[in-house]
């Protein structure tokens, strides 16, 4: 897939309905030769359209005109590309804890969490935020995740958490001002109750932070996973993550975690973890799929913002 393609692919996939100024900027960037430039000089993994427009926005950069944009990046490129280089879309949406926790509760209890590409860890604090699924609510105090559920077996308790930890090759600290604002940057602009519910996340985490490991989701797991507690169901789980692994090192890290005690949960695009036999996805725009240990169970949007179970 060119960069156009792939900007055009994330417009009417991703942010179509979901963020019209990401749309607006997406196409834009598909159709400019100039910026397709700069962005061919960069490694693949660099060109995505979530880390550029996260990178501008860090920047103090304008996103809401696609015009405005295309001019402030082509003259401030130097520091965009230098950002570029560094950063990694470490989108830590805690919505995405909403469509595992109807998975994670019904697993025995107590559990042992270790999410692969855990960004600042905001996912490994499942048990300490509130949901709400329709008229179906769980848990209290802030932050509250709606999402919608269709055909869900919706949990009726938080699950117990004993011991959490997140392996990154790049661990944010929501401590660090810096790095909780790289967070907030890739919030996409019109969704106000995410950056909301984000800085409520930041402040529970900060409290009693999680362990966080910097390292490779192959080389160093095993070695993580030796530190769970014993007596503890052990849950490996990645959300959204994927993508921004080679396909050699994606298969690697299946087989690896295939053979691990414990359990396996995905939620992930179907195009870069595959399932056989799964249905037809309810409605447009992208969905990423959840499994348990390789079972596809549901489609889940990819905020987290609606899940709908495989019946």
């Amino acid at each position: 897939m060119t960069t156009a393609e792939s900007y055009v692919r994330f417009a009417v996939r991703e942010a179509r309905g979901v963020s019209p100024a990401y749309e607006r900027l997406a196409l834009a960037v598909s159709r400019d030769a100039e910026l397709l430039a700069l962005l061919g000089e960069l490694p693949p993994a660099r060109r995505q359209p979530n880390l550029l427009f996260g990178v501008v926005r860090l920047l103090g950069g304008p996103v809401d005109d696609p015009a405005a944009f295309r001019d402030w990046t082509v003259a401030n490129w130097p520091a965009v590309e230098a950002q570029l280089r560094v950063r990694a879309t470490q989108t830590n949406e805690i919505g995405r804890c909403a469509v595992l926790l109807p998975v994670l509760a019904a697993l025995p209890q107590p559990l042992a969490l270790l999410e692969v590409g855990a960004s600042a860890g905001l996912n490994l604090c499942p048990d300490r935020y509130a949901y709400r699924y329709g008229d179906h609510t769980l848990g209290s105090g802030e932050p509250v995740l709606d999402c919608a559920a269709t055909g869900v077996p919706l949990p009726v308790r938080l699950p117990e958490v004993v011991w959490r930890a997140g392996l990154d090759l790049n661990p944010l600290d929501v401590t660090d001002p810096a790095e909780a604002a790289w967070l907030d940057a890739l919030i996409w602009p019109e969704h106000t109750h995410r950056r909301d519910r984000l800085r409520a996340a930041v402040a529970v985490a900060a409290a009693d932070p999680p362990l966080l490991v910097r390292g490779d989701l192959v080389d160093d797991l095993p070695a993580l996973v030796a530190r769970a507690p014993a007596g503890a169901t052990l849950v490996v789980f990645h959300t959204s993550v994927l993508y921004q692994v080679p396909r050699p090192r994606r298969e690697a890290f299946v087989e690896l975690v295939r053979g691990l005690p414990g359990h396996w949960v995905a939620n992930e695009d179907p195009d870069v973890l595959p399932h056989d036999g799964l249905p037809e996805s309810p409605g447009e725009g992208s969905h990423n799929v959840l499994a348990l240990d390789g079972r596809p169970l549901a489609w889940t949007r990819g905020h987290g913002q609606a899940i709908t179970w495989f019946g």
